[in-house]
């Protein structure tokens, strides 16, 4: 095996360069980074490390992840919780969020909470989990998908929580979590 040591690999003619044949594996070694078309960018991650998220019954509200923990290309904007899709980078991307919730007193009838992904300010998906009375027990919530965006298109996390009730609870600690990236090869 040789060693091809060069800045720069184009092709002779046409703009199709092909690395290896049908059945071949290309490698990119440990530490290896890819940059370009073949990275998983725009990719962001955040938490809600600076309290809990406060809200309304039984309405959407809107949460709050004010503590970026890491943002490739700016696109997520702290300071309103939103991930915009930034100039020349629209595509197929997969978000996820989770947060824990947690019911401070008894007999409030909580019957669902809900977790939505809103697009461009209205909702796009959501998915509920269970309620009751289960005071001093968390619940995780947790919601993923994959959605088709195109440049300033942006995604925010909204929460609800059903009650008949005058509900207590507390939502949010450094665990929570509003993450995604941009797929590639789809």
């Amino acid at each position: 095996m040789s060693t091809l040591e060069t800045n720069l690999i184009q092709p002779s003619t046409g703009t199709t360069l092909t690395v290896g044949a049908s059945g071949d594996t290309v490698t990119a070694p440990s530490g290896v980074t890819v940059a370009g078309a073949m990275a998983n960018t725009p990719a962001f991650s955040a938490n809600a490390i600076t309290g809990t998220f406060t809200g309304s019954v039984n309405t959407f509200w809107k949460a709050t992840f004010n503590n970026e923990l890491y943002d490739t290309n700016s696109a997520y904007d702290a300071s309103n919780s939103r991930f915009t899709v930034p100039s020349g980078q629209a595509g197929k991307y997969h978000f996820e969020t989770a947060f824990s919730s947690f019911e401070s007193t008894a007999n409030n009838n909580i019957s669902k909470w809900y977790v939505a992904f809103y697009k461009n300010g209205s909702l796009e998906l959501f998915v509920t989990t269970g309620g009751g009375d289960l005071v001093g027990n968390e619940r995780t919530n947790v919601l993923s998908t994959t959605l088709n965006l195109s440049v300033a298109d942006y995604i925010e996390v909204y929460l609800r929580v059903n009650t008949s009730g005058t509900a207590s609870y507390n939502v949010g600690h450094t665990y929570n979590r509003f993450s995604g990236h941009r797929l590639i090869g789809v």
